[in-house]
């Protein structure tokens, strides 16, 4: 699978006095002034945070506000922005970053109102969907978030700057990202054993279900099917009949998949998508392998897409 190039954060310590009450920013009218000048003669090797209001003397209101007004001072009129993207790059992933510190409403609409400004210049407002889709779609992405994802999904799809034609594609991953999504009911299927067995994943009766859906071999697979193993909070969850782990083939290789049938421990059920229903109906979004599931006994889904170190810290958490 193809990588591609992901700009790290920035240092916490230097986002940190934005949302903290220090009088780092400008409070007076002088500096204002100083930094619309700024602004307007310096427009692409710098990106000029909003001044917070002192009023504002928390962390949560802090990073509220710059979170719904982070783009301010950005005139997405000019499109030599996407020139620069140690400038406007950097600015998203840091703007990713504090989306993660405010509530879900927040972030929705703090993206929303993003990609509402950015229609001012299509180039613009192309450059910021393709980084959303770099970041948060992606499955190469540590930032991959598909709950953000869908926010920017929504926006599009009600964006008149597109046709429908460009409208296809988040139609479709819209489609796809609100199944199994976290809070509604994962989709049932029928897997199959090595001894020709079948079961479905309603069927299974626990607290909690790990849905572990992979391809034996695969370097990726191979590490988290270790880090499952050695988790001391998973194993003592599924030795307590607390959690049952289902680990799913999705593909047609059955050689393969029995080759590896001993990598997997006994108290796992190993099964195989016989029919391949999950690929031909698109139940669940394999653009990534391994994926990871957490439900709970209703099959609601708590975790998706989630790593090893993830489901580990709910269950410290819950169990």
């Amino acid at each position: 699978m193809k990588k591609t190039k992901i700009i790290k954060l920035l240092p916490a310590y230097i986002l940190l006095p934005l949302l903290l009450n220090t009088n780092t920013a400008c409070s007076n009218g002088q500096a204002s002034i100083k930094q619309s000048k700024v602004i307007e003669t310096d427009t692409i090797t710098t990106l000029t945070l909003p001044t917070i209001p002192v009023m504002l003397n928390t962390t949560e209101q802090r990073a509220d506000y710059l979170a719904r007004h982070y783009w301010d001072n950005v005139n997405f009129a000019d499109s030599n922005y996407i020139h620069h993207p140690e400038v406007t790059e950097q600015g998203w992933v840091n703007f990713i970053d504090i989306l993660q510190l405010v509530p879900a409403s927040t972030a929705d609409i703090a993206l929303k109102t993003l990609l509402t400004q950015a229609e001012k210049e299509k180039k613009c407002y192309m450059y910021l969907t393709s980084l959303a889709d770099k970041y948060l779609y992606d499955p190469n992405s540590p930032m991959r978030n598909e709950e953000l994802y869908i926010s920017v999904l929504d926006a599009m799809l009600k964006s008149p700057i597109l046709d429908d034609t460009e409208k296809i594609r988040p139609k479709a991953r819209r489609s796809l990202a609100q199944k199994n999504r976290i809070g509604t009911k994962a989709l049932d299927f029928t897997y199959t054993l090595a001894n020709g067995k079948q079961g479905t994943l309603y069927a299974l009766k626990a607290p909690y279900t790990l849905l572990f859906i992979n391809n034996p071999g695969c370097h990726a697979c191979n590490e988290t099917i270790k880090a499952l193993k050695q988790s001391p909070t998973i194993s003592q969850a599924i030795a307590q009949h607390k959690v049952k782990v289902l680990s799913l083939y999705p593909d047609i290789d059955l050689a393969e998949w029995q080759k590896h049938l001993s990598d997997f421990p006994s108290d796992w059920i190993n099964g195989y998508d016989k029919k391949q229903m999950i690929d031909q109906k698109n139940l669940y979004d394999l653009k990534a392998i391994p994926t990871l599931y957490l439900l709970d006994k209703d099959k609601t889904v708590l975790l998706k897409d989630a790593t090893a170190e993830e489901i580990e810290e709910y269950l410290q958490k819950n169990i």
